[in-house]
């Protein structure tokens, strides 16, 4: 059954731990609803592991809106939370707009994005509107450039404590979950007893009330690089490799297709085909 907003800090109440995993089109959304999986984000890391881009930064509207299209289809009984690319929440205005047609048209049941107090008064124009909101801190991609590359966050007692009132701030916004990524886990810890709403660490320890991961990278199907905090479940990009290596093989051998998948004529229909002048 479909999770709701409010089931999430049931979960955190109840100390039942939430998943969430990135998917970014049709197949891979229903392969994660099938799994079972509690909510799907569809990241703007679809830009790097999807689209080939070095960043998150290029990603656009309107191919956040076509994945988050997609994995709706995919999976219509999983809440869906689409990310919001950079530049499309700088004012509340803008944010509003872009917001909504990621529920209206993209068929999202919730909006993430990245930052910490000075983003707070958007999350309230958002939640203000009915739109709900997924808050962000630590390592936020889309300003990675500034924060000098991708670091852990918080290490000292100065950073730990403004990621804490960061979370406040989006809390009190009306944020109903917010990511942490990469930062101690102690800081997460802190953080994750300091509110009411959920946490969903990646990159930030056990403590929080849940974990995120991307599809790609826990099924070995990004390689160009992987980040500590990730595990592996299965090395899938080279079994894709050595299958489209039999079926190049095949092809050169004439193996492939096989009688079994190759269509026929009748006897008679042959005979009156080739007899054709």
């Amino acid at each position: 059954m479909k999770k709701l907003i409010p089931d999430f800090e049931t979960m955190k109440q109840a100390g039942e731990k939430i998943s969430m995993l990135t998917a970014y089109d049709y197949p891979s959304a229903k392969l994660v609803e099938e799994a079972g999986v509690d909510t799907i984000l569809v990241g703007d890391s679809l830009g790097m592991v999807v689209l080939g881009y070095d960043s998150t930064v290029p990603v656009t509207m309107e191919e956040m809106l076509h994945h988050t299209k997609a994995v709706r289809r995919g999976a219509p009984q999983t809440f869906v939370i689409a990310d919001m690319p950079f530049l499309s929440y700088t004012s509340s205005e803008l944010a509003l707009l872009n917001a909504g047609r990621l529920i209206k048209e993209g068929g999202a049941d919730a909006v993430k994005l990245e930052g910490g107090t000075h983003v707070s008064p958007i999350v309230q124009a958002l939640t203000g509107a009915g739109i709900p909101v997924v808050g962000h801190i630590g390592l936020t991609p889309q300003t990675a450039g500034q924060m000098g590359g991708f670091k852990v966050q918080g290490r000292d007692l100065e950073s730990a404590r403004q990621l804490i009132h960061d979370a406040k701030a989006i809390e009190e916004a009306g944020a109903f979950i917010i990511v942490i990524e990469a930062v101690p886990r102690q800081v997460a810890e802190r953080i994750t007893t300091s509110l009411k709403i959920p946490t969903i660490g990646i990159g930030a320890g056990l403590d929080c009330d849940g974990q995120v991961l991307v599809y790609h990278d826990i099924l070995g199907l990004f390689e160009r690089f992987k980040p500590k905090f990730v595990k592996q479940y299965a090395q899938l990009g080279q079994e894709v490799v050595r299958a489209v290596q039999s079926f190049h093989k095949e092809v050169k051998e004439c193996k492939f297709p096989a009688e079994e998948h190759t269509f026929g004529l009748s006897d008679a229909v042959i005979q009156k085909l080739y007899g054709d002048k």
